[in-house]
């Protein structure tokens, strides 16, 4: 049998507060095979983007065991997730995150170059070319609009042929014709590229279109349901 892709057991996370001890996870516990594509929902503050933030090696868990690709995350320091997280993981944000003082191929180029790829700017400008802009390579963020912005955002994440490619909202700073666009252009890039799918939503319908949807509520995820139970759900 194969190991999934995603294995967190049992995952605690509590941080400190003025007010005391805060629980933000509770016993999160969560598989994801190869090749498949999973929605995250529940309202806000229900612990998804922090569950995100751990299996990206963005944030430790308190408690609790870390598998991605058969690697734990327990046995790596900072610098092992960071180059980990360059050659595995790529991210896409709600909020681009991109360099305002580089040009779209800087942005897309300069994982790469972390990650020690010789050819980072040829594959930067074959990956913005691939999310239709070939022509905007020496564009800033600042010149650019949402839409070209979350591209160059998608370009980035995929640029390094990441197995596992990770989501958090990334249409919610978008009108909704150019977020259904990005949605398109990050599932089809997922499917040529045989990537796995970690997405967190608001929209029903796009949770829809992947495999299985997981809902969390108070740092729990409470149900688990699959595409097609899901679209039955919908119709009653």
């Amino acid at each position: 049998m194969n190991e999934p892709l995603v294995d967190l057991s049992d995952i605690h996370l509590t941080l400190g507060s003025a007010a005391g001890q805060v629980n933000i996870l509770r016993g999160v516990t969560l598989q994801v095979e190869r090749g498949e594509t999973v929605a995250v929902v529940g309202p806000s503050g229900s612990g998804k983007s922090t569950m995100m933030m751990i299996v990206a090696g963005l944030e430790r868990p308190s408690t609790g065991s870390v598998r991605i690709g058969g690697t734990d995350f327990g046995s790596l320091d900072e610098d092992g997730l960071a180059l980990f997280r360059r050659r595995n993981i790529g991210i896409v944000f709600q909020a681009f995150h991109l360099i305002a003082t580089m040009t779209a191929l800087e942005n897309v180029a300069v994982p790469l170059e972390l990650a020690g790829v010789s050819d980072a700017f040829d594959r930067a400008r074959e990956g913005l070319k691939i999310v239709g802009l070939g022509e905007r390579v020496t564009h800033y963020p600042g010149q650019l609009s949402g839409g070209e912005q979350q591209r160059v955002a998608l370009a980035r994440a995929f640029a390094a042929e990441p197995s596992l490619l990770l989501a958090d909202e990334p249409t919610g700073n978008l009108d909704t014709a150019t977020g259904g666009a990005i949605i398109d252009l990050m599932f089809e890039l997922r499917h040529k590229r045989d990537a796995t799918l970690l997405l967190i939503t608001h929209d029903r319908d796009l949770a829809a279109r992947c495999d299985r949807t997981v809902r969390m509520h108070d740092g729990r995820i409470m149900a688990e349901a699959t595409a097609a139970r899901a679209a039955t759900q919908r119709a009653r």
